[in-house]
């Protein structure tokens, strides 16, 4: 798309558009997106949140004993908003059209592509959800599970992309994607739902780090707590050495310090006891920095004063517009439902409400529900500087917050930020206890310091593909530099 003529922005939804042909186990048009645009000169960049909302007939009461909403049952649908956001970003500040950035994707659903090691090794483990489900069908050749190398084409979703190409937000959500939703969801979301916009700009949340500006989506993204794990790290003066046991344990209850009282926070912004910047503000993350001991692990709540599937791209074009985008299906391919004329699956979003009354995420029609995606872009004096982002659901802001903390704090290469062993918390929710899982390695006088200060360490047998990718660019002045994750086969990274 660069190459092409396009801008970032072009570049953005032609590579979200092809990642949910070629691995709909990660993203996809029934799916929602997140994403942040920044040019040079900006005050600001601009955030745009396209997830959707329940259905007008969604009722908590047949799923309230379960105490969550499965994957098999309709409510975790609520409305795909990407082809929204899709829409919205063409049509505000893209240079090519819907038509030429869908294309590459339309090609590929038409042609087809080889199966990748993850992509065989999702369907494998969903076979019995997805073997029957005619959206998926080509990924069930003979009702066996597709294999490594296989070739796969699609041409009920290239005949969807290539409508909303032509037509616009109208050929999918007034068109046969709708009727498709309707039916299959037995009415939980109706005609009406689908219709109404599902892309709004929103005004993004920031902190100071590391003499930058970082940059995220407000609730109802958890997007706040890589940033609020940073600010409050570099609050308790960490070691500039990312391989002293100091940096490992402040930076974990940094996250611990935040990431505690998620649940109670993230919401749709109509429904959150707290407004948005809020959530960053310099005060509230002092004080949370005050509750953290540098000597022992803590336990949260504190007195403190007043694996998913998901895919994340980032661009920088020539003129220095950057792109900071996200998109996902949830847990894996999604839902149990699709749209099987169309070609689909449908993301299970609604499976982040609450179902306990009067929560501010509680499940009710029209809402939206706590969203894991956690996209970032950093800035200078108004100039674009990072941008960074991974997939990993709940995970998602530990996994920003540590690499951002070598390559933003140390001036460690993306290279080394990369490759670096990463940790992730089982718990963080309240008393929860200070327990965490570990890549290979970290000295083992390291680990022995954390177990004395109180931390449960899990070690792991090699790198966690689901502990990334994560994918970054550092813009400095004309020049970008990045490396892809080596966790996974399915990630890249280019400058030209």
């Amino acid at each position: 798309m660069l190459i092409g003529g396009g801008n970032a922005v072009d570049a953005a939804i032609a590579a979200t558009a092809t990642q949910g042909v070629v691995a709909p186990e990660t993203c996809g048009v029934g799916g929602d997106l997140f994403a942040l645009v920044h040019r040079p000169g900006w005050d600001v960049p601009r955030a745009l949140n396209a997830s959707g909302r329940a259905g007008s007939n969604a009722d908590a009461g047949p799923v309230r004993d379960l105490g969550v909403i499965p994957r098999h049952h309709p409510l975790s649908v609520t409305v795909p908003g990407c082809v929204d956001g899709w829409a919205t970003l063409s049509a505000e500040l893209g240079r090519l059209s819907l038509s030429e950035c869908l294309a590459p994707a339309v090609e590929h659903a038409t042609e087809g592509f080889e199966v990748s090691t993850e992509q065989a090794g999702a369907f494998l483990g969903e076979e019995a959800m997805y073997a029957k489900h005619p959206a998926v069908r080509e990924f069930y050749p003979e009702r066996t599970p597709v294999a490594r190398g296989g070739q796969v084409k699609r041409p009920a979703l290239a005949a969807t992309l290539r409508a909303v190409g032509a037509g616009g937000r109208d050929a999918f959500y007034l068109g046969d994607p709708a009727q498709d939703v309707v039916v299959e969801l037995g009415g939980l979301i109706t005609l009406d739902d689908l219709a109404r916009p599902h892309a709004d700009w929103v005004t993004p949340i920031s902190c100071e780090v590391g003499g930058m500006s970082a940059w995220t989506i407000p609730p109802n993204s958890q997007g706040y707590l890589g940033l609020a794990t940073l600010a409050v790290f570099e609050m308790l003066g960490p070691p500039s050495d990312p391989a002293h046991p100091d940096w490992w344990h402040l930076l974990i209850e940094a996250y611990r310090s935040v990431a505690w009282e998620r649940d109670d926070l993230v919401a749709d912004p109509d429904h959150a006891p707290l407004p948005g910047h809020l959530l960053l503000d310099r005060d509230r993350l002092t004080r949370a920095a005050s509750t953290v001991d540098r000597t022992r692990t803590g336990v949260w709540p504190k007195k403190m004063g007043s694996e998913s599937s998901t895919a994340y791209m980032c661009i920088v074009d020539a003129e220095g517009m950057a792109v900071s985008v996200i998109q996902s299906n949830f847990e894996g391919i999604g839902s149990s439902f699709g749209a099987g004329r169309s070609g689909f699956m449908l993301h299970n979003r609604g499976s982040g409400f609450s179902l306990t009354p009067g929560h501010p995420n509680e499940l009710q029609p029209g809402k939206r529900p706590l969203h894991t995606l956690s996209p970032t872009l950093w800035t200078r004096d108004r100039e674009p500087q990072w941008v960074i982002g991974t997939r990993g659901g709940a995970v998602q802001p530990q996994l920003v917050a540590q690499v951002a903390a070598r390559v933003a704090l140390t001036g460690q290469t993306i290279e080394e930020a990369q490759t670096a062993p990463r940790w992730i918390v089982r718990e963080f929710g309240p008393f929860s206890e200070a327990g965490f899982r570990v890549e290979p390695g970290v000295g083992t006088a390291t680990l022995d310091d954390l177990r004395s200060r109180g931390h449960i360490i899990e070690e792991v047998a090699g790198p966690q593909p689901g502990w990334g990718p994560v994918s970054m660019i550092h813009i400095d002045g004309d020049d970008r530099s990045t490396y892809p994750d080596p966790r996974v086969d399915t990630t890249s990274a280019a400058v030209f």
